[in-house]
């Protein structure tokens, strides 16, 4: 259990800093933060689907706390919803109808199938 949530604390703390880097870059060269949300977030869902390929398929012995590390710590922190719900919301009140929605359909569709390729390339 200490091991399990070391592995949390350690993995988030290195995702959340990633995800605030990335983050600064996209605003600097961008003037936005989608860019970095977006990539993140779909970043997260491959590898999510990719570790539970592994997992499930080949590494019969996949360490559980190496697990725990990467999908519940790193990915926990480097990925965000609630950041990518309020980046929705803002392009809705400033009147960007089609790129919320482009954002939307974008995120979840690639997100699903990102998961699907990270799967069966882990199996």
């Amino acid at each position: 259990m200490f091991y399990n949530i070391l592995a949390v604390f350690v993995g988030g703390g290195i995702g959340a800093t990633i995800r605030y880097l990335l983050t600064y870059l996209s605003q600097c060269s961008f003037n936005k933060s989608i860019y970095a949300t977006l990539l993140v977030n779909l970043f997260g869902c491959f590898v999510m689907g990719l570790i539970f390929g592994l997992s499930l398929n080949r590494i019969q012995n996949f360490n559980p706390t190496l697990k725990t590390f990467i999908t519940i710590g790193f990915l926990g922190g480097l990925t965000t919803f609630s950041t990518f719900s309020f980046e929705c919301f803002q392009m809705f009140k400033d009147g960007q109808i089609l790129y919320a929605f482009l954002y939307i359909v974008g995120t979840t569709v690639f997100g699903v199938i990102l998961t699907y390729i990270g799967y069966l390339l882990g199996k």
